[in-house]
């Protein structure tokens, strides 16, 4: 049944029905500022499957690529703005920095990203600009006719529940952006991810689209878990220790559990380098990705997409 239901959709890589999908996480983020439409261009031609844009807005309501609505450690705003660092509660916590809903678009063009880890290299800080999620859109369906194969979108929705809290609702400004450029479609490359469950399933109502639940506890993928999100999602993005636990030698049982629950199981996130792979693969990030595949994950998050598809490619 979960291979019927991949390879039914036209739009979806048709080898994916035989290897994990490659998900350029942030898009090459390894190798370039993390949501900057030159690394998910880099991503889309190391053969990623998908891209994927973490989307908040911005105080006009246009939906902008940013992995959170705090942006002092990815762009300049700290410089170019330094009278708009403020502090907030976000979902609950405390914090301190520049905020996204502080800004209009017109202003957000001004700043500039860097890298966010001090390990990576920082050769093009200050070089790109933020991107929409328009032109992330527009950036995937001209790749996918230069490449001859489609290259999707896999957007995550940050802070929803904040974010309407503010009156700047994302849902509704991602499905028209779908509708827009014609994506808005059960057979569209496109899946929608969230931590949160309440805005997916109301999500349900109103798109076919794909949906993932994000998740990173084993009590939210329990038997009973599963069974739930079944019924408004079609899959799980599960933090990759809660299937191959970080010092264990065996994984754990829920990709057998997830899709007898008819999900889909995407795992997050595969990085090449030494501060995050762990030391069981002896400094061989392909390793990781076999064993994922081997696992019979149905998808891979990575920082690196040229070693997931040279991997896979085996």
């Amino acid at each position: 049944m979960l291979l019927l239901m991949l390879a039914s959709a036209a739009a979806f890589p048709l080898d994916s029905v035989r290897r994990p999908l490659i998900i350029g996480h942030r898009g090459a983020s390894g190798h370039r500022p993390e949501h900057t439409i030159e690394s998910y261009r880099l991503a889309a031609e190391m053969g990623a499957d998908f891209i994927e844009p973490d989307l908040v807005s911005t105080k006009d309501g246009v939906l902008i690529a940013r992995h959170e609505n705090e942006i002092g450690g990815t762009t300049d705003a700290a410089d170019r703005f330094p009278d708009r660092k403020t502090t907030k509660i976000i979902d609950g916590k405390l914090v301190t920095g520049w905020f996204t809903e502080d800004f209009t678009l017109a202003e957000i063009r001004t700043l500039r990203a860097r890298e966010r880890l001090a390990f990576r290299s920082h050769a093009y800080d200050g070089q790109f600009q933020i991107p929409t999620f328009d032109e992330v859109i527009v950036l995937a369906q001209e790749f996918g006719k230069r490449l001859g194969r489609p290259v999707g979108i896999y957007p995550e929705t940050k802070h929803p529940t904040y974010f309407r809290g503010i009156g700047l609702p994302l849902e509704e400004r991602l499905l028209a952006s779908l509708d827009a450029h014609g994506w808005n479609t059960r057979d569209a490359p496109v899946f929608i991810q969230s931590f949160e469950s309440g805005n997916l399933r109301d999500l349900r109502t109103k798109t076919r689209v794909r949906l993932i639940q994000l998740g990173a506890t084993a009590a939210m993928f329990d038997d009973a878990g599963l069974k739930a999100i079944a019924s408004y999602a079609d899959g799980i993005g599960a933090e990759k220790s809660l299937v191959v636990p970080v010092g264990a030698d065996a994984a754990t049982d829920l990709v057998t559990r997830a899709h007898a629950a008819g999900l889909l199981v995407h795992v997050w996130t595969l990085r090449a380098d030494k501060e995050f792979l762990p030391a069981v693969y002896a400094g061989k990030p392909e390793a990781e990705f076999e064993r994922f595949r081997d696992l019979g994950v149905d998808g891979i998050f990575t920082d690196f997409p040229d070693i997931g598809v040279r991997a896979l490619a085996r």
